[in-house]
């Protein structure tokens, strides 16, 4: 799966020669080969609550939307094809629209505390909940209130990792929560202590 190879077309390697990144990315494109997702990007993908899909209209124009869920949501079904389950949402259906007749896609998925993004490409398949039950019952979440709609597979033609410049970190409030736990135990720990002095002093 060479990133490069499919994603820098002739009119951007002649921009490349001219701001002088060709020749590293020439070497780029000779090299990195990978045939499929490593145990990196599989557990990377498997994290993640949110990503950016970027479809292309019959008006000629790309459509970038939000998918989110619970963490764990996209699940990869095997080192070329990850999935989803498809909530209802605004029932407007311009990604589902794209899809159907073009089935070629970006995805961005980006870890705001990692500061990492995985961009990838591939070909979307629409796939009706009645017709692969046994597909259904693995992508779908468990422990999440969400209404089905239909799933979504995409075939993976090729990924790179994008550099954290300019990814500034964020936190959900759960992550958070679970940074300040040691510190709030260690205040309770603390205020026990003070009310076991203040008793043993009002004893005196």
């Amino acid at each position: 799966m060479n990133y490069a190879q499919l994603a820098f077309t002739e009119t951007i390697k002649k921009i490349q020669e001219e701001v002088g990144s060709r020749n590293a990315y020439e070497r780029m494109e000779k090299t990195s080969v990978v045939d499929g997702l490593t145990d990196n990007e599989i557990n990377f993908i498997s994290d993640m609550d949110s990503f950016y899909m970027a479809s292309f209209g019959e008006n000629s124009y790309p459509y970038i939307q939000h998918r989110g869920g619970p963490a764990g949501f996209i699940k990869v079904i095997d080192h070329k094809k990850i999935g989803i389950v498809d909530f209802a949402g605004n029932r407007q259906y311009i990604s589902t629209g794209n899809i159907s007749k073009n089935e070629k896609v970006a995805l961005i998925l980006i870890s705001y505390p990692q500061r990492a993004r995985l961009k990838l490409y591939a070909h979307a398949k629409i796939v009706d909940l009645k017709d692969n039950e046994e597909l259904y019952n693995f992508l779908k979440p468990e422990e999440y209130k969400f209404r089905p709609e239909r799933m979504i597979v995409f075939e993976i033609q090729a990924y790179d990792w994008n550099c954290p410049q300019h990814i500034t970190p964020r936190y959900t409030a759960e992550q958070i929560e679970e940074a300040l736990q040691p510190q709030k135990e260690y205040i309770i720990s603390l205020e026990n202590k003070i009310k076991e002095l203040e008793s043993k002093l009002s004893d005196k």
